[in-house]
């Protein structure tokens, strides 16, 4: 990948994680973080198998970013997750000094950066700010999501 990212190719690595949350049953999301021009970190939802409620996409792809790069810092990266994040994961996001965050579909029940609430704008004094592209291969991450639930709402 060239020194900037392809906004569209990271959103397509996403959703490739994305599935495989879906194939272990979990809410299909999926996240990459790119860094110094590649992928260091990819993640899909897991707190159901893995019985931990931070295991979200997001998190796990910054888990495995931060042994990736050796620092827990990851300045100048660039995390793209399927589903717009919630307020623990931009919460880590800012604590990664992550520079820009990419998704793909609204999340209107949870989301952080903009939907339900606006995490970057809670505290005059957060240390931390980052980009916020939304709406990458939107229709695609949202019938994925949509089609989920539908599933799961057969079944019940």
């Amino acid at each position: 990948m060239p020194d900037r990212p392809d906004h569209d190719a990271l959103m397509r690595e996403a959703l490739t994680e994305a599935r495989k949350s879906l194939d272990a049953g979990e809410v299909p999301v999926g996240a990459v973080v790119w860094h110094d021009g590649r992928i260091v970190g990819r993640g899909c939802n897991q707190p159901i198998s893995s019985h931990d409620p931070t295991a979200h996409a997001e998190i796990v792809a910054l888990r495995e970013a931060a042994r990736a790069v050796g620092n827990y810092r990851l300045t100048g990266a660039t995390l793209c997750v399927t589903v717009e994040p919630c307020m623990m994961c931009v919460g880590a996001m800012v604590h990664a000094r992550v520079a820009t965050v990419v998704f793909g579909a609204a999340e209107p029940k949870a989301g952080a950066l903009g939907s339900a609430m606006h995490a970057l704008d809670a505290h005059p004094s957060l240390n931390h700010r980052f980009e916020v592209v939304r709406g990458v291969l939107e229709d695609e991450c949202r019938v994925f999501v949509q089609e989920f639930f539908r599933g799961r709402r057969a079944r019940v």
